[in-house]
């Protein structure tokens, strides 16, 4: 399947209400609920259009990832982009039919290859102990383990802990040390 990442705009609004709607069960399995807020449409909208303002400022990025049919997949991000220490954020969700097709692993690369020119040095992931998935999927693109946390909390009945992730950027510092000399 081929993939591409596409960065939020408000003519997709409605599109990923949709997209939400449809796998808010799958998500709240395996991530903590947004909240019912979250899937009111007056709200959602003033949500997606406040993530846009943050894009523009270059403070965090808000891709979906689409399919040959301009179908929505699932969305990927990079937020809390810090200006000084160039460190994201990632998250990411791939909609429950299109999970174990490579969709999010696609993704995640195309991902890391824009952070050249986004002039990010590092991106950190959490996950959850029980989203092996996920950690696959970080692990497959290079991410490092960090740690888990100490610190447990309930979801779905089940206790769970974070798992924190980490990906350098080596051409971020190959770029870097190369414009010093």
């Amino acid at each position: 399947m081929n993939i591409v990442i596409e960065k939020l705009k408000v003519t997709d609004i409605e599109s990923l209400y949709e997209f939400e709607i449809e796998n808010r069960i799958f998500f709240e399995e395996m991530v903590p609920s947004r909240g019912d807020d979250y899937y009111i449409p007056e709200v959602f909208k003033v949500r997606n259009e406040s993530l846009l303002n943050e894009q523009v400022k270059g403070l965090s990025f808000f891709y979906l990832i689409k399919d040959e049919n301009n179908s929505i997949l699932g969305r990927i991000n990079l937020v809390y982009i810090d200006d000084s220490d160039k460190i994201g954020f990632l998250g990411y969700r791939v909609g429950q039919i299109h999970t174990g097709k490579g969709v999010a692993k696609k993704a995640l690369k195309l991902l890391l290859n824009t952070t050249v020119d986004l002039d990010i040095k590092e991106v950190k992931a959490k996950t959850t102990t029980n989203n092996i998935a996920s950690q696959k999927v970080l692990e497959q693109n290079g991410f490092e383990y960090i740690e888990t946390s100490d610190k447990e909390f309930e979801m779905n009945g089940q206790m769970l802990k974070f798992i924190t992730y980490k990906w350098t950027n080596k051409h971020y510092f190959n770029h870097h040390s190369d414009a010093a000399v």
